[in-house]
Parts: C-alpha cells; structure tokens; sequence
C-alpha cells in the first residue's frame, strides 16, 4: 500500500540518546508569466493556512497550492455543475462522517441490507460501493506473499528474496529502537514533570531547570533534542508510538512470510474466475484504517458546512471501493475495484497506493484499458520512496506503461507530492518523481483532511496528493462534461504552472535538479488555470496537444 509519508527522522537521533542515557499549447489567460520571479515566503505559515495551504495561490499567498480558492471566487462563482461520481479505491470511507455524509454516492437500484443483487450488478447491498476485502485489514507485502505462495517467475522470487532478507531485520531494529527511545522519553517526561511540579511543561520551563545530577541533566538533554521534533513532548511521543505502531506492524504482519491475511476473504486471490467473494460494507474497519477517509475528504468533503475541511471539488459523489488493506493490495481487488466503478458510474477513479511486485500486472492492465474505453480518468500517486520511477530498479505497480512498452493507455495521471514551501524545498522528501513516470506535482505534504469518528488531521504522501488532482478533474468535469477523460486529462497537465527553479529531490541536497525535469510536464497542478483552458477550449479559441502520454 503507498501509505501516506511517516516520518523516521528519530532513528537518526537514537545512537546520541543511548550515548546519553542508553506541453505545448498556451493559456489564453495564465495567473503570472513567469512565477521564477515570484519571491519565496519568508514567514510561517499561520495555522489557518497549516491546515488550507493546498488551496492557496501562488501569486497572492506565495504558497504552491492549486490556486482552488481564486477558482472558485473568480470562474466559478455561484455556477451550477453536473453531478460527477469520484470512485476512492481504497481502505474504506467512513460513511457517517459529519464532513462526508452527504457527498456520498447511493446506488439507487439497489436496497439496502436485504441480500439480493437488486440492480443485478453482481454485487450483493452495494449502497455506497463495495469491499473487496471482507473484514480482512493486515496483508503481506506482495513480495512477502509471493514467496509464502509461489507465485510470480523465478527472478521476481529471487529479487523478493533479497529484499525480505534485507527489509526484515531493518523493520525490527526499527521498531526495537522506537520502543527504546519512547521509554527513554517517557522516563525523562516524568523526572521533569516531577522536578517542575507541573503536569505539563513548555521548552522554555525545561531550560529553566537548574539541573543537579547527572541524571537530570541526561532528562533535560534527551527532552531538549525531542523540542526539535515536535512543538510539545505528548506530540513527539505520540508520534513515537505510531512510529512503534508502524514497525511492529511491520514485524507482524507486511513483512512476517508465515502470515496470510486473506484467510478470512473465503477467495482465491490468485484466480481472476473467483469474484464471488468481499461483501457492501465499503466502510473501514478500525479508526486506524483512516486513508481512505482521508484521501476522500481532499477530493470533495462538503465545502463550507461550517465544519472541518473544504474539499477541493462540489458536485461530486464519492464511491468508496474498499480494496486496500494494511500492506500491500492484490492485483486482483485492484483490477475489479476498477472495472466496479467503472460500471457503475465514476467518471474519475482515485488510486492512493502502489507496490513494487505485481505478479498479475495483467488483469490491473485489462481493467486500465477497460476505465480508458469507457471515458474513466485514473489519478494515481507516485509513491513515497524518494525513488526516479524512470529507473527499472524502482518498479511502481499499477503504472500504464508495462515497464520497457510503449503506453497501454492515455487516461492515467501520476501524481508527485509538494510541500507549502514554494522554493528548492518545494518538493516532498519523500515523493518519488521520473521525467517519464510522473505526469505532474500537487500539494500532498501535511495536508489537513477528514478523519474516522468526524475527525481530522493532517497526513502526508503523494496519497494526498492524488485526490487533490481527482479534484481538479472533478471540477473541469463538472463544469465542462463534454470533455473526455483524455483532455482532461491533457488540460490538467498543460495548464499547471511551470518553473525550471532548482529543487532537491529525495531529500538529499546533494541530489538536485531543475524541477522541470522531475515530471513530464514539469507543472504544478493549478485549479484556476485548468478550468481557463477548459473553458477556452469548449469555445475553440485553444487546442490541446497530442504529447502529454
């Protein structure tokens, strides 16, 4: 699964607290000519932007978002759109929450809770879509899987192998290292509530300690390293036990080749004939199976009903087609989740995960080029591994080019992840990027979204970076239903914002590049300057080229 970014910077301070203490065609009409003489933001972010910077304007905010908040001022105003249906392949939506409930898709012919196919669509209760997992949540990474089960040729198995041999130990260091560091905090958490009197402290309040012992001193020294990391100690150790969360998951589950996940599904994973199987509860399962309701709230959570976020488009009904569990997903799930929404009606079909083995690739093609035939747009991050996808060594499944062939389609867009620091610290860390693989960048890190139990938080990835593109099409689709998924696909691509400023990549300042040569179109997604073009071009006064594949 290409779960949003997390963040391991404390394995890099664990050996000091041991020490311590053990396109071709113009706009018509573009927001700025040149935005490389736009002047980067010097101040900080305040806390309403933190948490709507996606929806920023470049020229008026110097912040890199989409511009969706001038688009709605300025283009769309109080327009009426047509109803577009975004299919969320994903963990499952939670379907009651406050900020979703009313954006949600709703099988008309079918009734709920009665155990008949209604509307003979194959699928048994599809209300609001379909699960494709039953009350299954932990897989394997498909490597793991495809050694326990056999699958996939002799090479594939080999290079598995390495890479469990290799992934395995790491993850348990890892996670033996987050446990050690969380009880080192936790203990000088204590001696200093203890010595302060005080239930909580400020970094300020720590400093002040007039530290007597030498123990005291390691607490205030190990604490003052953990103010580097978060604005207090209960968040530093909150992100701690999600680190121990992460790893021990891991350990357990992605990572373990004993284990098998799919016991419970009653299928045959490896058999694209069983499709008898998952049920229509596409809600998630735990409060931590939350990615899907995340990614769901970027594209369209009700805007302003006074509560949580805005999504970034109106109009739209999102379908939530459960197929992604906590590891990797199969080829399988994949592949009908696709062909589901297809035929039940999206228009545009969001894909926030991704894997680097695929022994089905196959069926996950057919139903790409199935999406394609049927006028679907396929919006699908880019991964969070830091890696150029244009290298074969860093395979990224699903993807629409069968690595090494031309193009099987021209309705999938790949999307790379941004930061709100418009600058050479612009792109995501973790964000992968390719001259060839990746079509565009959008907003994706630390992005505030909706949350299981009509909660929200921020969460990072090109997973949030996707949906903010599915919204972007969402609206051209709204407003302009007489384009193809083709063109707006091609608009998307064309009308972002270009600058060939030096940005660093993977996070390594030593491995730089012009961002124009990190994605294929060298763009930022830009809402406002999509719907410029689109107009434009349902009045004939552009055109779109033919070599954005």
């Amino acid at each position: 699964m290409n779960r949003s970014y997390f963040n391991l910077s404390f394995s890099m301070v664990s050996a000091s607290i041991f020490l311590m203490g053990c396109g071709a065609t113009t706009l018509v009409s573009t927001p700025v000519e040149n935005i490389d003489t736009i002047p980067l933001k010097v101040s900080e972010l305040s806390e309403s932007q933190k948490k709507t910077w996606g929806h920023a304007d470049l020229i008026s905010d110097t912040i890199p978002g989409m511009s969706v908040d001038k688009a709605y001022r300025e283009i769309i105003k109080n327009k009426n759109g047509k109803t577009v249906i975004v299919a969320v392949v994903d963990s499952g939506i939670d379907i009651e929450h406050e900020d979703l409930d009313g954006v949600l898709w709703t099988n008309k012919g079918e009734r709920p809770n009665n155990g008949r196919d209604d509307d003979g669509n194959g699928y048994i209760d599809d209300i609001h879509g379909y699960n494709f997992l039953g009350e299954a949540y932990n897989e394997q990474l498909e490597y793991v899987r495809m050694l326990r089960v056999g699958v996939g040729d002799a090479s594939a198995r080999a290079k598995a192998r390495l890479k469990l041999d290799e992934a395995y130990p790491k993850a348990l260091q890892n996670k033996q290292q987050y446990e050690q560091i969380f009880q080192v905090v936790k203990g000088a958490d204590e001696a200093v509530k203890k010595e302060l009197g005080k239930s909580s402290y400020t970094k300020k309040e720590l400093l002040s300690i007039e530290a007597k012992t030498e123990e005291m001193q390691q607490h205030v020294a190990v604490l003052t390293q953990m103010f580097t990391y978060g604005e207090s100690i209960p968040s530093v150790m909150e992100e701690l036990n999600e680190g121990i969360t992460y790893f021990t998951d891991q350990v357990n589950y992605n990572l373990n080749k004993d284990f098998d996940g799919r016991q419970t599904v009653g299928d045959n994973p490896y058999d694209f004939s069983d499709i008898k199987y998952g049920n229509g509860n596409p809600k998630n399962r735990v409060d931590t199976e939350s990615h899907g309701t995340h990614v769901a709230g970027i594209i369209a959570a009700e805007r302003n009903n006074g509560k949580g976020v805005n999504g970034v488009a109106k109009n739209v009904k999102i379908m939530s087609v459960r197929a992604v569990p906590n590891g990797d997903e199969y080829d399988k799930d994949v592949a009908l989740a696709i062909r589901y929404a297809v035929d039940n009606g999206a228009k545009i079909i969001n894909c926030s995960f991704g894997k680097s083995f695929s022994p089905n690739a196959q069926w996950v093609y057919d139903a790409i080029k199935y999406a394609a035939s049927k006028d679907v747009l396929i919006v699908h991050a880019a991964g969070n591994d830091g890696n150029d996808l244009d290298s074969p060594e860093n395979p990224n499944y699903p993807n629409d080019h069968m690595f090494g062939a031309m193009e099987i389609a021209n309705n999938v867009i790949t999307v790379g992840a941004l930061t709100s620091s418009y600058g050479s610290k612009m792109v995501a860390t973790f964000s992968n990027y390719g001259s060839q693989n990746v079509d565009v960048f959008a907003p994706g890190d630390a992005i505030y979204s909706t949350l299981p139990n009509n909660k929200y938080d921020f969460m990072g990835g090109t997973s949030m970076a996707a949906p903010a593109v599915a919204g972007v099409a969402a609206l051209v689709r709204s407003y302009y239903p007489q384009l193809s998924a083709v063109q707006v696909k091609q608009i998307i691509i064309q009308s972002g914002l270009g600058t060939k400023a030096s940005v660093i990549v993977s996070g390594d300042p030593a491995n730089a590049s012009t961002f124009d040569k990190i994605s294929k179109s060298g763009k930022m997604v830009n809402a406002y300057n999509a719907l410029l073009l689109a107009e434009s071009i349902t009045k004939g006064k552009a055109t779109l080229s033919n070599n954005t594949k």
